[in-house]
């Protein structure tokens, strides 16, 4: 749901009990939102995302760091992102605590949405760009925080714990608890205890037994467009079991268009119907045992691919890619020879 603040909604999950309030009178009780303007400027290194730019978010605020928050995305590296991109980052606003994140509306937006069904015709079309417009933050807004955050400071990350703000870049090592204060060693006890790694290993190198590309945060046709380019050629690592799962018909449907199906097919990937699929272990679609999977979706909870046991490490889509190839966690870079972003 939170995927939608990057058309400059203010869009969140709600539970059954509100759902029930709607219903009844299409309102809905809660309180006052703080602000928070997260704004990142520069321009990203070749072989970083915007999925490695809401990692790297949600790990240096926390995963609870947003509660009470909604966060507004804004800075020249979010001018210059593609509406994906955006959906991207505000799709995973919510697991950095927030409740909800959004970009303002602009020029991009509405080209996004100009002659798309259901999209405004005519004058019509013109009048919902004055109004869109105008829900887009004063000029000498204030806010409640700011965080300021350079493109250039990003890395490819990736998680090595429980919680999406067990990040690290690919180029660290996995924490070492005896190196933490009291309440982190704990944490981090329980992380590793689960995950079975060993700490201050480097995360690169790391086996993986499944590589997971899809989900609602990087199911889109520029992850596909963007993972295909690069995994063209190559061939799943022997033992992976590779998944790519378009995250809408649409999707689906201009992937087999393009030949991006072939490719992921013609390199070991198993091209699946669209869906959550892995993401929340829908249907057959799971782990079993202790398997450890390189994913693309949003959220690496205990059990959260379907075995009570199983591991998860999320990362960017060409981050899947290269681990699905390598066989183990790697630098996409290396990997694919990163020299450029087409996509994100």
């Amino acid at each position: 749901t939170a995927t939608h603040g990057a058309f400059g909604a203010i869009a969140f999950g709600i539970g059954t009990t509100q759902v029930r309030d709607v219903l009844a009178t299409q309102t809905m009780a809660m309180e006052s939102l703080k602000v928070r303007k997260i704004e990142v400027n520069g321009k990203l290194r070749p072989g970083v995302y915007a999925k490695d730019v809401t990692l790297h978010i949600i790990r240096m605020l926390g995963a609870k760091g947003g509660i009470g928050y909604a966060y507004e995305y804004s800075g020249t590296t979010f001018e210059h992102f593609s509406m994906e991109e955006r959906m991207t980052v505000c799709n995973m606003a919510i697991e950095g605590g927030a409740r909800c994140g959004y970009v303002n509306p602009d020029e991009t937006t509405f080209e996004f949405l100009k002659n798309r069904p259901y999209s405004p015709t005519g004058e019509e079309w013109e009048q919902s760009i004055e109004e869109w417009k105008s829900f887009a933050t004063d000029p000498d807004a204030e806010f409640d925080d700011i965080i300021r955050i350079d493109a250039e400071d990003i890395e490819p990350t990736v998680t090595w714990g429980i919680s999406p703000d067990h990040g690290i870049s690919i180029g660290e090592s996995i924490p070492d608890p005896a190196a933490a204060d009291a309440d982190e060693k704990a944490v981090i006890e329980e992380a590793l205890a689960y995950m079975k790694l060993p700490a201050g290993t480097p995360i690169k190198g790391i086996p993986i037994d499944v590589a997971f590309i899809g989900s609602c945060t990087n199911g889109r046709l520029s992850d596909f467009r963007e993972a295909a380019k690069l995994l063209k050629g190559h061939k799943v690592a022997d033992g992976v079991k590779a998944i790519a799962v378009p995250g809408s018909q649409i999707t689906a449907i201009q992937c087999e268009k393009e030949g991006i199906a072939k490719i992921f097919q013609d390199a070991g990937f198993e091209w699946r119907a669209a869906g959550c699929s892995m993401c929340l272990a829908m249907n057959p679609d799971k782990l079993v045992g202790d398997q450890i999977c390189a994913s693309s979706s949003n959220r690496n909870f205990k059990g959260r691919q379907g075995s009570p046991i199983g591991r998860t490490i999320l990362m960017s889509p060409i981050m899947v890619a290269a681990a699905a190839v390598e066989g183990h966690i790697a630098d996409a870079r290396e990997t694919f020879n990163v020299t450029d972003n087409s996509a994100a």
